[in-house]
């Protein structure tokens, strides 16, 4: 079970380009990670905690393109958590990814991603961009965890004998793959992953301000809605707002 794993924890094993800091159950990965980039910390910097119910993380990044380009670490992250689920979990489960950060397991919200900058300006050199994963391992309500059936964790997924340690060793590992393939230049290979994994293309959505069909990604991972007669993008920046 992830408990038994959990109490058996090791020394975690991160690439070299990482730097691991681990904070207690009551710091956020996320906003210290956050905190931190602001500060100047160093990109690689990986903020983590794992307890018996929750895994969380996130990497700061320091990004040398505009914001528009920059966050492809966004997919990034998205595309390296669920090669990592998939090289762990059995292979009848099914992990997808939502474009606004939702991670899915067998349909259900099993965690997020989330996204922050120093700037939100999409043409803009960012001084650091952070994305933090949370991960639900155990039921939200012990006593009843059928109280939010659009909601499940990693146990009542059947992952009980998944490692949270392997998990998130292997996100570290993978993450590193796509962002070299970034930092090489060609994103082609990134963007055929994440839409593959991508939960909804081909049926209606609703985002802030409108409603219509999802039809794809643009080149930098914009989300492409069919509205009418007209197809309107939003482009990835618009997430910094949504996850402020």
């Amino acid at each position: 079970m992830i408990e038994d794993i959990f109490e058996g924890e090791r020394e975690l094993n991160f690439p070299p380009l990482f730097e691991a800091m681990p904070v207690s159950a009551e710091t956020c990965p996320f906003t210290k990670a956050c905190a931190m980039a602001t500060l100047g910390c160093d990109s690689g910097t990986l903020v983590h905690c794992i307890t018996k119910d929750r895994l969380r993380a996130a990497i700061v990044f320091a990004p040398e393109v505009p914001l528009a380009r920059a966050m492809a670490v966004y997919p990034a992250c998205g595309a390296g958590f669920q090669n990592a689920f998939g090289a762990l979990a059995p292979p009848e489960i099914t992990l997808d990814l939502t474009w606004g950060g939702g991670i899915l397991v067998n349909g259900a919200k099993a965690g997020r991603l989330r996204l922050a900058a120093s700037t939100d300006d999409p043409n803009a050199g960012p001084d650091w961009l952070v994305v933090g994963i949370e991960v639900q391992l155990m039921p939200r309500d012990q006593n009843d965890p059928g109280l939010t059936p659009d909601q499940t964790c990693l146990y009542e997924e059947g992952c009980a004998e998944m490692s949270p340690i392997d998990l998130l060793e292997g996100w570290a590992r993978h993450t590193l793959v796509w962002v070299n393939g970034l930092t090489d230049g060609d994103i082609a290979p990134l963007h055929a992953e994440w839409r593959g994994h991508l939960y909804g293309i081909g049926e209606d959505v609703e985002r802030p301000g409108i409603c219509g069909k999802f039809m794809g990604l643009d080149e930098n991972f914009g989300m492409l809605i069919r509205t009418g007669g007209e197809t309107a993008l939003i482009p990835l920046t618009d997430l910094l707002k949504e996850h402020a």
